[in-house]
């Protein structure tokens, strides 16, 4: 195992897990522009099943909360994961925006 890293991949739409220069896990998102803003809806997150039990997927879910936070955008948690992990860290509660309609129709079907 190599150094273990967090980053965002923009042009792909996700934050990314990485294990020098492999991706182990992503939070997959897409921004959706309102009257108030961005809302990013995280829909996806997976963390290599080679790496579970380290507690990963909450560094990747509070890395990924944290960037969207700091560039001002709002937050639609679509992902069970980021649902739950939302709900135990409650400092996101006022950048979060409940999941409608709206966020549905953005995402990837397949």
């Amino acid at each position: 195992m190599g150094e273990i890293h967090l980053g965002q991949i923009a042009e792909r739409q996700r934050y990314a897990l990485f294990d020098g220069d492999k991706v182990i896990g992503a939070a997959h998102y897409r921004d959706l522009s309102t009257d108030h803003g961005i809302e990013r809806v995280f829909f996806h997150t997976v963390v290599d099943e080679a790496y579970a039990g380290q507690g990963l997927a909450a560094r990747l879910a509070a890395f990924a909360l944290e960037d969207t936070i700091a560039q001002g955008h709002k937050v639609v948690a679509v992902c069970p994961y980021i649902k739950a992990y939302t709900a135990k860290h409650r400092q996101y509660d006022a950048r979060l925006v409940a999941p409608g309609a709206q966020h549905l129709r953005i995402l990837p079907t397949a």
